[in-house]
């Protein structure tokens, strides 16, 4: 079953062309990583998936909702779409736990035990329980964003978003953060649709590896062939070429 569908979407930003005829059907369950050069449209296509950023032409199509119409209704397929940035945005006035409770308090009404028990679950899975009554001052950038990772689970989403969630990260946090998100992707069912630089993660979790350049996806071929193989488009061979001698 497809989760993500997009139908010759065009996307502007004034007179700026974004996102070029993108076709892409990504299928429940599935880990596709999108990689690129900078200013190639990958987040923009990422945020158009949850509607953060709208479309000018085409359809796009999540968990059977056309977000092309008026009716859909965006704060559902929000509850079902999940996302994790750059930057952590943790509320800087709440504790730890009530970061990742506060989503589901207000959303689902989830009842206070059972949030509270989903909550520290999570944390758990993210190797910060301990951590639960500190503020978000008191962590690492790299423990703040596993922080972020856990409260997009908490309202159990069937598909998560990453914008280039290690970008902003110092290099000895970085491996913490992949680590969580390899778990997510090998240990779960869900649609893990993933913008990063982070070439050994895509080897080893992605089902798919999408390239993008000038607004256009030029390669979408399974991690084997990409990797191991030769990209049948030249820019993406030129890339590759570059990031597997850095």
């Amino acid at each position: 079953m497809s989760m993500i569908e997009f139908h010759n979407v065009e996307k502007y930003y004034g007179d700026y062309h974004a996102l070029r005829q993108i076709n892409l059907t990504i299928e429940s369950g599935e880990t596709v990583v999108l990689i690129g050069p900078s200013g190639s449209g990958k987040s923009t296509l990422l945020r158009t998936v949850n509607g953060l950023e709208s479309i000018q032409q085409g359809q796009l199509i999540v968990n059977g909702q056309d977000l092309a119409d008026s009716k859909t209704d965006m704060n559902r397929i929000r509850k079902n779409v999940g996302m994790v940035f750059q930057h952590f945005n943790l509320y800087a006035n709440k504790t730890i736990l009530e970061n990742v409770m506060l989503a589901p308090r207000m959303v689902l009404h989830r009842p206070e035990a059972e949030n509270k028990k989903i909550a520290m679950d999570l944390l758990d899975q993210v190797d910060l329980v301990n951590q639960a009554t500190k503020m978000p001052s008191q962590l690492s950038g790299g423990q703040q964003q596993r922080i972020a990772i856990a409260r997009s689970l908490a309202l159990q989403p069937k598909a998560l978003l990453f914008d280039e969630p290690t970008s902003a990260l110092d290099p000895e946090m970085i491996d913490d953060v992949l680590n969580v998100m390899k778990t997510i992707a090998k240990d779960s069912d869900m649609t893990l649709l993933v913008v990063t630089h982070e070439m050994g993660f895509a080897r080893e979790v992605a089902n798919r590896v999408i390239f993008m350049a000038d607004g256009q996806v030029l390669e979408d071929d399974s991690k084997e062939h990409f990797f191991n193989g030769q990209p049948s488009n030249e820019r993406a061979r030129q890339f590759l070429g570059k990031i597997i001698t850095h």
